[in-house]
């Protein structure tokens, strides 16, 4: 059984984190662990993001303010972890090694053991701050991948510009990802 964290922070852009889950559930072998930030439950209600829709594509979802839960300790071995989408406050406190929440210690954790981890920001514009953030965060080992689709596949649908960063985000966490490819 391959187990994928995703955590889901209260940034705009909750289609993302259920693009990704969708994606994952449909996955033979795979266990999904869901955190979802205090800030991401009071985004969905503004997003038309049902929570219940977002913890059902889940095998296991977490109490964001339990440190105490399985995700925050190393030994709980893990494929990877993806926050998306992760919000400026999010990358800042993780760069600076603050962990106070659920997502937070887990994505801590993902840095500390070399797991793969994928930070997918949506906000825009960045304020230097973040960028430095996401600097650090990268020479930590972390994959910053911004919610920026690509067109060269002409998509139609916001549905195809979801794939798009999933397939990005699932490329990273080691998945194949059927979604189009550049082809020069």
């Amino acid at each position: 059984m391959k187990r994928i964290v995703v955590g889901v922070s209260g940034a705009s852009g909750l289609a993302y984190a259920r693009h990704l889950l969708g994606a994952l559930a449909v996955r033979e072998g795979v266990e999904v662990h869901l955190v979802l930030s205090e800030g991401a439950r009071r985004v969905a209600d503004h997003e038309g993001e049902p929570v219940d829709a977002l913890e059902a594509l889940a095998d296991v979802v977490y109490d964001p303010t339990d440190l105490a839960a399985r995700l925050a300790s190393g030994s709980f071995r893990t494929a990877g972890m993806a926050v998306v989408p992760a919000s400026a406050t999010t990358l800042g406190k993780l760069a600076a090694g603050i962990a106070d929440n659920l997502l937070l210690r887990a994505a801590y954790v993902h840095l500390k053991e070399r797991r793969p981890l994928v930070l997918v920001p949506r906000e825009t514009p960045l304020a230097a701050v973040t960028l430095e953030a996401m600097l650090r965060l990268a020479q930590a080992g972390a994959v910053v991948l911004p919610a920026s689709p690509g067109f060269y596949h002409r998509p139609r649908t916001i549905d195809d510009l979801l794939a798009f960063v999933t397939q990005r985000v699932l490329d990273h966490l080691g998945f194949e990802a059927d979604g189009p490819r550049w082809e020069g």
